[in-house]
């Protein structure tokens, strides 16, 4: 498999897990493997407002949000892979999401990078989310 196709299956397959999660449509016991067990003991995540996450802050929000959005849904689009050296791949997508309870908009729209170790199984390093701005949130589809 190629790494396009790797790293899109691993951003597809994460989101679609944080989907069934808020949604509350996952046992609860699927955190670890489906999620947590994917990071890198030293992740960091940097959501659109600009603050530093670590593993552990994003495990304590992901448990007070279990079942929290049943409206919740995100849809991934335009993966590329920006670079790759070594088992390294830093990868960007945008994610689309509709019924954002906890967003100031209900219907939003980010671009990510993300820094994967490429081994198996895939490790998630870094992740880094930019709004994306209003007019292209607006000509984007909302109808997934």
């Amino acid at each position: 498999m190629r790494t396009l196709q790797i790293a899109t299956k691993e951003i597809v397959d994460l989101h679609e897990f944080f989907t069934e999660w808020f949604n509350g449509s996952v046992e609860r016991d699927q955190l670890e493997p489906r999620f947590l067990s994917r990071l890198d003991e030293n992740v960091v995540f940097i959501p659109p407002e600009g603050h530093i996450m670590t593993g552990d802050m994003l495990k304590g929000g992901f448990d007070r949000g279990y079942g929290s959005n049943k409206d919740f849904r995100i849809q991934i689009r335009d993966v590329t892979i920006r670079h790759e050296i070594g088992d390294l791949v830093m990868a960007t997508y945008t994610e689309w999401q509709i019924g954002a309870a906890l967003s100031a908009e209900k219907n939003n729209a980010r671009v990510s990078s993300v820094l994967m170790k490429m081994t198996g199984p895939v490790t998630w390093l870094h992740i880094q989310e930019t709004w994306l701005p209003d007019a292209l949130r607006a000509a984007g589809p909302f109808d997934f």
